[in-house]
């Protein structure tokens, strides 16, 4: 199959300079050529005359599932009144709630232009199916509350069942989840290591999302969280990516550059949540690997990336008074490149160039919305939104052409939700 996309302004995220009127053609999977003009035969030519042309952005933290609860006790006063009313909820979930609500959370993510997630939810094995047969690209995290037993019994048994629901497909891997500081104990972050290390894997944690979570660690721990996971050793056994990171003071900073360990950036939900504001310029001054996530759709209200890179770049002007402390072409990047970083893909994504997946998206600019352009970076991150975004595709495939799913049914999605709804409600 060969995929022509002819005329657009190619937006590498590669260097910021880089950006170039060119075709690319995709052949099969893989972005093979990226060139002022592609002669030949094609199976498909889509005329991108007026659109951007960038690679599709990567979700690095997330819930996917958890659409359920979106607008749902959104006035909880802070993190710890908010888990309270959700963590009776997803007592009560089962096979088929998850299963249908991965199906949304995906429709949402590919609308605006997403092709990769991070997730970190329960019977992830759905998860893996709903991904399965949409085409998308899913890191799923064996999740873990608990102590070094449940970290064992969920690494023989859901691991193995999120590998069967995969199927051989191979945009899913699976990550070693451990949930955070305070809902998990020190032997099951060392065992989530461990199998992380020994399968290939990563390990996604929350850290730091509040000054509670930090104080807690120094009062029963006796020193701040990163030094507590450095002490257990946890960042020597693994590449490791933590969400939120809010709060993390100059010696956290040093240990975690020196461990490349990447911070996963959730604006929406710190503020939603009243977390915090994590000082995301410093971050990146300091010498982080910054990506961006939505977390899930109960503390955030939906899966925009586009969102959270406009409220990342407002967030860094105000807290900091610079506007230019963090850069419309910083955010994409977070979005992107870095978040494939991040993830551990940024041989595979994250960059426009050949021989690499083609995971690109095409944004019509022809929209009163984004009219005139002038600087792209600025359009991209505070003027667009998903009705610039025509076409998605992930490792080649399309997901989105011309603004209508491919692989997905809208309407079957938001009637099977709306009834696995109502009847947890009533569970």
């Amino acid at each position: 199959m060969k995929t022509l996309i002819r005329n657009g302004l190619v937006i590498p995220m590669t260097g910021k300079n880089d950006i170039r009127k060119a075709d690319i053609l995709i052949e099969n999977n893989k972005i093979s050529q990226i060139k002022d003009s592609v002669e030949g035969k094609f199976d498909k030519i889509i005329d991108a005359d007026g659109s951007f042309i960038l690679p599709s952005f990567v979700n690095a933290h997330t819930h996917l599932a958890m659409e359920l609860m979106r607008n749902f006790k959104d006035d909880r006063e802070n993190l710890q009144d908010w888990l309270s009313e959700i963590w009776p909820i997803e007592a009560k979930l089962n096979d088929r709630d998850i299963y249908w609500a991965s199906k949304l959370g995906i429709a949402e993510l590919i609308r605006n232009g997403c092709t990769t997630f991070a997730d970190m939810y329960y019977h992830a094995w759905e998860t893996a199916k709903a991904c399965r047969e949409s085409g998308i690209r899913g890191i799923l995290g064996v999740a873990i509350i608990g102590d070094g037993k449940v970290a064992e019994k969920n690494f023989k048994e859901d691991a193995t069942r999120i590998k069967d629901a995969a199927d051989g497909y191979e945009n899913i891997r699976i990550d070693a989840a451990p949930h955070a500081i305070y809902t998990c104990s020190d032997d099951a972050y060392v065992i989530a290591a461990e199998w992380a290390a020994e399968n290939g894997a990563l390990l996604n944690t929350h850290l730091s999302e509040t000054q509670k979570e930090v104080d807690d660690c120094i009062r029963t721990k006796g020193e701040h969280p990163v030094s507590y996971l450095n002490r257990l050793g946890i960042f020597d056994r693994v590449k490791t990516y933590l969400a939120h990171g809010v709060f993390f003071d100059d010696a956290e900073l040093e240990i975690l550059r020196k461990k490349d360990v990447s911070i996963v950036h959730n604006p929406s939900s710190n503020a939603k949540l009243a977390s915090g504001i994590a000082p995301i310029a410093k971050y990146r001054t300091n010498g982080m690997n910054i990506a961006l996530g939505t977390d899930g759709a109960s503390s955030n209200n939906n899966l925009n990336m586009i969102n959270e890179m406009r409220l990342a770049s407002m967030l860094s002007s105000v807290s900091t008074g610079k506007p230019s402390a963090l850069s419309c072409y910083d955010v994409i990047r977070m979005a992107t490149a870095d978040g494939a970083k991040a993830l551990g893909l940024d041989t595979r994504i994250g960059t426009l160039e050949e021989g690499k997946e083609a995971d690109l998206l095409v944004m019509n600019m022809k929209k009163v919305n984004t009219c005139p352009v002038n600087d792209p970076y600025s359009a991209i991150v505070f003027s667009s939104d998903a009705r610039n975004i025509e076409y998605v595709f992930s490792s080649g495939e399309m997901l989105l052409e011309k603004g209508t799913l491919t692989t997905l049914d809208e309407d079957e999605i938001m009637k099977n939700v709306t009834m696995q709804w109502n009847d947890i409600l009533r569970r």
